[in-house]
């Protein structure tokens, strides 16, 4: 998901307070969790390295920066955000190309308890706001309509975090049937 810029809380919200913490700072890169600690789940695994080697002031064994935590070590924002693309993107591609009423009904509330529950708070804070504007309200009708939506949703991500957008009009070859040249086969 990674609404932030690389694990950083957005323009509009100082990075290092929360309304329910004391104000502190937080190093460079690093979200404090609401209780002022920092969140591990809304910190890149770069920045959570320089902060532990700062915390630590040891200089004689060198920290080396990670691009992705260990596969047994809990998520950093980047991987985290990079499996809920995965499977938010894969739950459209199998959704049905016509929902039934109870079958849109179980994506609005599964879409708005993920947007509740997600575990980086900053990235769900502003994923909820995003949806809040008008005209980005989950589509939920159809295959197309929500593979579409879950297509912008991302993008909103990546223009937030600097990154490219994905042309949109390709989802259904990266997420579903896969790429014409047949690499995918």
């Amino acid at each position: 998901m990674s609404f932030p810029p690389s694990g950083q809380a957005s323009s509009s919200r100082d990075s290092s307070t929360t309304e329910d913490a004391p104000h502190q700072h937080a190093p460079p890169g690093v979200v404090l969790d609401k209780d002022g600690k920092p969140c591990r789940t809304c910190t890149s695994s770069a920045a959570w390295m320089a902060m532990m080697k700062s915390s630590t002031g040891k200089k004689s064994k060198p920290i080396v920066p990670v691009t992705a935590p260990a596969s047994d070590c809990p998520p950093d924002v980047e991987e985290l955000g990079r499996s809920t693309w995965t499977l938010l993107h894969s739950m459209a591609a199998t959704y049905p190309t016509n929902a039934p009423r109870e079958t849109q009904s179980i994506m609005q509330q599964f879409i708005s308890t993920f947007s509740t529950l997600y575990p980086c708070w900053v990235c769900a804070e502003d994923f909820r706001a995003w949806m809040a504007t008008p005209g980005n309200e989950p589509k939920v009708q159809g295959q197309d309509d929500l593979g579409m939506w879950m297509c912008q949703a991302h993008n909103a991500v990546n223009v937030k975090l600097g990154k490219p957008e994905f042309n949109c009009s390709l989802w259904k070859q990266r997420w579903k049937d896969g790429w014409k040249d047949g690499r995918c086969d």
